[in-house]
C-alpha cells in the first residue's frame, strides 16, 4: 500500500439532518413563577384573607388551578403535562421549605413528620400533572402550539 492509500479515510455515511425544529425544552422561570403560588399559604393565612379552613384551602386551589391551566393552556406553552408536573412538584417544595422555616404543619412544626413529604410531593406532582392534561386540551381545542 501507499502512503497515499493509508492518509485515506473510509467513506462514512451522512446522518440525515433533522426535519424540523426540535422540541422546546421546558420554561424554569415559568415553572418557579407558577410554583410561588404556594406563597398564597402562608401569605392569606398572615392577613387573615379568604378567612380560614375550607374556604380559605378552596380558594387557594382553586385560584391556583386557574392560573396554572390558563397561563400554559392559553399561553400555548411547550410540553405542558410536564411543565407543570415540574410545577406542582416545585410548589411542595417552596410549601414544605415555607413550613419548615415557619414551624407551621410540616417538617418543622408539630403536625406531620418528615416521611409526609415524599406523599406530599408526590401529590403536588400529581395535581400539577392533572392541571398540565387540561391545559394540554385547552391548547389542542385551540390549535396546537406554536
Amino acid at each position: 500500500m501507499t502512503s497515499a492509500q493509508h492518509a485515506q479515510t473510509p467513506h462514512q455515511p451522512q446522518q440525515p439532518a433533522p426535519t424540523g425544529p426540535a422540541p422546546a425544552g421546558i420554561s424554569w422561570p415559568l415553572v418557579a413563577g407558577l410554583a410561588s403560588m404556594a406563597l398564597l399559604w402562608p401569605l392569606t393565612g398572615l392577613t387573615g384573607i379568604g378567612g380560614t379552613g375550607a374556604p380559605r384551602a378552596l380558594g387557594i386551589v382553586a385560584l391556583t388551578a386557574v392560573v396554572w391551566i390558563g397561563v400554559v393552556g392559553f399561553g400555548r406553552v411547550p410540553r405542558p403535562v410536564l411543565t407543570l408536573t415540574l410545577t406542582g412538584l416545585a410548589f411542595g417544595v417552596v410549601a414544605l421549605a415555607v413550613s419548615t422555616l415557619v414551624g407551621g404543619i410540616g417538617l418543622g412544626g408539630d403536625g406531620a413528620a418528615a416521611w409526609t413529604a415524599i406523599p406530599a410531593l408526590a401529590m403536588d406532582a400529581g395535581w400539577g400533572a392533572l392541571a398540565g392534561v387540561v391545559a394540554l386540551g385547552i391548547q389542542k381545542a385551540r390549535g396546537g402550539t406554536r
